[in-house]
């Protein structure tokens, strides 16, 4: 099932890659790249890869509620051919060995992980995994860091605020989307910020240019309980156990009666916000530890920027292997 909205149209898409592999410097000749194959906006991971010079692309396919094996395969082979590179990306169902042995930068992607300890021993102690997020968002069920430590291997975040990459400026529109979709107007929208992580300025400075009124705090205990809202937006880092509790969902129904909690980032115990008679949004719970919007929500551009920098990040940190790098170069980079 792919993504039909017009902007994600290939010629747009390639468009797009270009301008931001120029804008990366991303240059990834020689290189052996492990990646996925997707739909909608993640089409573009191995094709930003071979564009960006890599001399072979290994893209794993599966099927998904989104399309199928063979739908992502015609999705991205239509794709890599507009943009000329169909020669170098390879798309596979399974991660055998031999190719895990060859590569030189693997994506911690969808269809790639988990990368657990099985493959992370087949890599070389040169290869280098791209988080494709910020090093403190790391997620353990991802990828066996212990594994990585144990090999040498580094695991590259991508710094997502670098002005060339420049992902978490779209936190804002993304948070609008979130509300309009759960039907909050945002403009003279009444909004609680429930933020604890470097996502609040940016979220907020996007709320408040679409017109809403904004508190944000850090914690739902930090809130005052005589405002009224019209929504209370979710975004504090995931843990172990929900970052809004059941004793949470009694706060709200009783503080705030009526208020919509739209579920950015962080887990929420939804049953019992349920049992409350609180209008949750999104309607699907996201899965642990993942965000209740995607990048790609609001068009390719988040998604293309963040996986070009997330590539060059790993880049770096493989060339910093081999040879020092420019000051400026390392600050695409964060290592785990």
């Amino acid at each position: 099932m792919s993504d039909s909205r017009p902007g994600l149209n290939h010629q747009r898409l390639v468009n797009l890659i270009r301008q931001s592999i120029q804008g990366c410097d991303l240059r990834l000749q020689n290189l052996q790249v492990l990646t996925e194959a997707a739909t909608g906006a993640y089409v573009v991971t191995p094709v930003i890869a071979a564009m960006a010079g890599a001399a072979k692309v290994f893209a794993v396919v599966q099927a998904s509620r989104y399309g199928s094996v063979e739908e992502v395969k015609a999705l991205t082979q239509g794709l890599a051919e507009l943009a000329g590179v169909s020669d170098r990306i390879e798309l596979i169902t399974e991660k055998p060995q031999a190719i895990v042995a060859q590569v030189d930068l693997v994506t911690n992607s969808g269809h790639v992980r988990p990368l657990n300890a099985e493959l992370i021993n087949w890599m070389k102690a040169t290869t280098v995994i791209g988080l494709m997020y910020e090093a403190w968002e790391f997620r353990p069920e991802d990828l066996d860091l212990a594994a990585c430590r144990q090999r040498g291997i580094q695991v590259a975040g991508v710094n997502e605020r670098h002005p060339d990459v420049d992902v978490f400026s779209f936190l804002g529109v993304m948070a609008v989307k979130l509300l309009l979709d759960a039907g909050i107007s945002v403009y003279t929208s009444r909004i609680l910020l429930l933020c604890d992580n470097p996502f609040s300025g940016f979220i907020e400075r996007g709320l408040v240019s679409a017109g809403a009124s904004v508190d944000l705090v850090d914690s739902l205990a930090a809130a005052a309980p005589d405002n009224d809202y019209d929504a209370i937006l979710v975004a504090l880092h995931p843990q172990a156990k929900p970052v809004l509790s059941g004793a949470d969902a009694v706060a709200i129904a009783k503080h705030w009666p009526g208020a919509v909690v739209a579920q950015y980032w962080g887990d929420l115990d939804r049953p019992a916000f349920v049992a409350q008679g609180i209008p949750l949004w999104p309607e699907a719970e996201p899965k642990p530890g993942h965000m209740g919007i995607l990048p790609s929500g609001v068009g390719p551009e988040p998604i293309i920027r963040l996986q070009t920098g997330g590539l060059k990040a790993a880049a770096v940190a493989w060339q910093q292997q081999q040879s020092p790098q420019p000051p400026d170069e390392l600050d695409y980079l964060q290592l785990l």
